[in-house]
């Protein structure tokens, strides 16, 4: 039906950009989180450029365009060194809202440890170990007998929010 074209694509950096309620929080927030200052300042605007992993984000301040349905975003890290390094960084600042070890999620057994921005855009930060066949039945909504795998990757919080609504 379609085919799929194995090109290598390169890409030499990411960006994403965000709406958020309160920029100044958002700039402590980021600061604390990638442990540093923001490339640029402007009227209801700033960006982070990362080196790694190559990203730049930034961020305009927009109350009416926030929206609390995105998902998530995470770095993989190299490590459970490197992981463990993260966490107590993220940990010294009280920014860590959930650490999870040895958990299956996505088809992949991983450690990992989540942080919540002011406007509700969680970061998971994991190293993964392995695939696997199995996913963590927490990521099912509850339903005993479900499939449906489109929780996983959230936290508990977003998880119970997503199981109310509606």
């Amino acid at each position: 039906m379609f085919k799929t074209n194995k090109m290598k694509t390169n890409y030499p950096r990411m960006h994403a950009s965000f709406y958020v309620k309160d920029l100044e929080k958002t700039i402590q927030f980021y600061t604390e989180f990638f442990g540093q200052d923001p490339d640029k300042i402007e009227h209801r605007y700033t960006k982070f450029t990362l080196d790694e992993p190559s990203l730049i984000i930034s961020f305009i301040e927009n109350p009416q365009k926030v929206s609390s349905n995105f998902g998530h975003l995470g770095f993989q890290v190299d490590s459970v060194e490197e992981l463990k390094s993260r966490l107590d960084k993220a940990n010294a600042k009280n920014l860590v809202k959930l650490e999870e070890k040895g958990t299956s999620c996505c088809y992949a057994i991983q450690d990992k440890f989540w942080v919540t921005d002011p406007d509700g855009i969680q970061w998971e930060v994991y190293y993964f170990h392995s695939d696997s066949k199995f996913n963590d039945p927490r990521y099912s909504f509850g339903e005993k007998d479900s499939k449906d795998e489109s929780a996983c990757c959230t936290t508990e919080e977003t998880s119970k929010e997503i199981q109310n609504c509606c």
